[in-house]
């Protein structure tokens, strides 16, 4: 059923993802997230600061949904319109770009455990001066805690 025959009441019935599915199907075109939450709060007849309200929620659950695809041009289409390869090149970029930072998160922590591991010759001489500290320290084991209480 196409979106302009459908009433409002009928709208509300469907979810925001579901509107969005038809509003792509009739459109024949890439949409961006705010154009397509824009045509929804029109077609609801919501009032104007729901879009700033749940344009968010909204950019997630499409991003969540398997039917959409967000192509590199930052709009959305429908992913059944692209074949598999296609896809998998829009999915894989970014897949592969998070690999990377991942990477590069995991060298810098390394780095940084060596920095640490580098000590200098003053940690030595802490030791000297906590020896006599701990000249009177006695280790006993949980029996013998036991009898001196």
């Amino acid at each position: 059923m196409a979106l302009k025959n459908m009433k409002k009441e009928e709208l509300e019935l469907l979810s925001y993802k579901d509107i969005t599915n038809l509003i792509l199907e009739e459109s024949k075109r890439t949409v961006s997230t705010a154009n397509l939450f824009k045509k929804i709060i029109k077609l609801l007849d919501l009032p104007e600061k729901t879009f700033e309200a749940k344009i968010g929620d909204y950019y997630t659950s499409l991003a969540t949904d398997k039917r959409f695809i967000l192509l590199e041009n930052g709009n959305w289409d429908l992913r059944k319109r692209y074949t598999s390869d296609k896809v998998a090149k829009y999915e894989g970029e970014d897949e592969e770009e998070e690999e990377e930072e991942i990477e590069e998160e995991e060298d810098t922590s390394f780095e940084e455990e060596i920095e640490e591991d580098n000590y200098s010759d003053d940690d030595d001489n802490y030791n000297d001066d906590t020896d006599d500290d701990l000249k009177d320290l006695v280790v006993m084991d949980e029996d013998e805690l036991e009898l001196e209480q």
